[in-house]
């Protein structure tokens, strides 16, 4: 055979090859962060609602079945939960095993193990009934005086143990980029999360005022974000996201009128506040954005709802409420 011709053979050969492997290429995305421009990205709005956020497990279940990529991720309170562990790398089967086997009410109260049998004691300054945590003679070094009953030391340190993420990144480096919304009661203002300690910030985004003691950030003193905004899906569009699948726990849409969160300054703004709810006039507005909402019907369960019964049926409904918008979910892969 003639060289030349050989060469020019050889060459077209190597083309060809490259072209394929760049066509395989298109739409995988990679772990860093980082995403392919060969397909519309992706983004999940993770909805807020205490245990209801069990629901969202068997959801997701449904969106891993279709083999739907996701390039970014939005939560609130819950959500942000269960986004952050997502984010990180869990997936739907290892959020149902730890919805499951975790002791929430412990979890969530900072209750001590070893005092769960002893009437009254006192360790450190903190008074335990039953090991139950009821008071505390003493904050922590450099610790702002906050208003709350729990103060969240047990879930930071069990999210942080499984972030295998300590001090402060950028989540924008998670292998899915991920966003948690909380409130600055003192300003007040939502605040988006992008960077920080990823556990605490996920624990700021679920500090229900009244029940958890607020989160110090920096000048700011953050509470739930399901004050402000409880189904993010504009945070996630922020993101970059040209699709936006929401899971929303609240069942229904609302009626609500034009309040500023200014008007929370004083008692009577927050029992105003409380019959208005101002989140609502969002909350409508990003169901509606949504390309795919799912809507799990939860009543006859709340935010207290952790018994292993609950958790289970409200993951199996999660997944029945997805399952009715398959079609849907499936056609975001094309």
């Amino acid at each position: 055979m003639n060289r030349k011709y050989f060469i020019l053979i050889l060459t077209a050969v190597v083309l060809t090859f490259v072209q394929t492997v760049e066509a395989q290429t298109v739409g995988q995305g990679t772990v860093d962060g980082q995403r392919n421009a060969g397909r519309p990205k992706i983004g999940l709005a993770l909805g807020g609602g205490g245990a209801k956020g069990a629901a969202e497990i068997g959801a997701l279940k449904v969106i891993e079945e279709c083999g739907i990529p996701i390039d970014y991720i939005a939560g609130t309170s819950i959500g942000s939960i269960v986004g952050g562990l997502y984010a990180v790398g869990y997936r739907s089967a290892d959020l149902d095993h730890l919805f499951r086997s975790q002791e929430w009410l412990s979890l969530l109260t900072d209750r001590k193990s070893d005092l769960r049998d002893v009437p009254l004691s006192e360790e450190d300054g903190v008074t335990y009934i039953f090991g139950f945590p009821i008071s505390r003679k003493k904050r922590k070094e450099g610790e702002r005086p906050m208003i709350g009953m729990l103060n969240g030391d047990q879930i930071v340190t069990v999210l942080d143990s499984m972030m295998h993420r300590p001090g402060h990144i950028q989540f924008d480096t998670l292998p899915i980029p991920f966003r948690c919304v909380a409130v600055d009661i003192s300003g007040p203002e939502e605040v988006v999360l992008s960077e920080g300690e990823l556990a605490k910030a996920m624990r700021a985004s679920m500090a229900i005022p009244g029940a958890f003691k607020a989160v110090a950030w920096g000048d700011k003193t953050l509470v739930d974000g399901g004050m402000m905004n409880n189904l993010p899906v504009d945070v996630v569009r922020a993101m970059g996201a040209d699709i936006v699948i929401a899971i929303d726990l609240s069942n229904e849409q609302h009626e609500s009128r034009d309040f500023s969160l200014k008007d929370l300054i004083g008692i009577g703004g927050i029992l105003d506040w409380a019959v208005s709810r101002p989140d609502w006039k969002k909350h409508n507005e990003n169901r509606a954005d949504a390309d795919v909402l799912i809507t799990p019907n939860l009543d006859g369960f709340d935010v207290m709802s952790f018994g292993l019964e609950s958790i289970s049926e409200m993951i199996a409904r999660g997944e029945r409420a997805a399952r009715k918008e398959y079609e849907k979910i499936k056609r975001l892969k094309n």
